[in-house]
């Protein structure tokens, strides 16, 4: 197998509701999912989750903190497909305004239910389902 190539992604939440793109290249075109992309030369993942947030979106984000990694295996038949992803709680200033840049067709603030319902990687899903879990369990105390 393939050595992956580095991969982060970036959350910004607000009021419930999660930061996601419209991919509009391949290997997620038409998925929606957190701002993100390939690390370039000498970034570490950190600095790659900020630089693809800003460069999809406008947002400037800060304070990254690593909330999950993933393995993303290649998938058939598409070469360079095979990734490691590392997916960052990031914060930025809530008047911020995200707007679609880059390879972003799409930016939006959603709730995890309508997420349910849109076309995002597993990945994004998951990270999703722990984020509610983890806001109900502090909801709780």
């Amino acid at each position: 197998m393939s050595q992956p190539r580095l991969a982060s992604s970036a959350i910004v939440e607000r009021a419930g509701r999660y930061l996601l793109v419209r991919r509009g290249n391949p290997p997620a075109a038409d998925l929606y999912a957190f701002p993100g992309g390939r690390a370039e030369p000498g970034e570490t993942p950190a600095e790659t989750a900020l630089r693809e947030l800003e460069e999809e979106t406008g947002i400037i984000g800060r304070n990254p903190r690593l909330f999950e990694t993933y393995e993303l295996l290649p998938e058939a038949g598409v070469a360079g497909s095979h990734y490691l992803l590392s997916v960052f709680r990031v914060d930025a200033d809530g008047d911020s305004l995200a707007e679609a840049r880059s390879d972003a067709i799409d930016a939006g603030w959603f709730l995890p239910e309508e997420i349910d319902n849109l076309p995002v990687p597993p990945s994004v899903r998951d990270c999703v389902q722990k984020l509610a879990a983890s806001s109900t369990a502090e909801a709780r105390g």
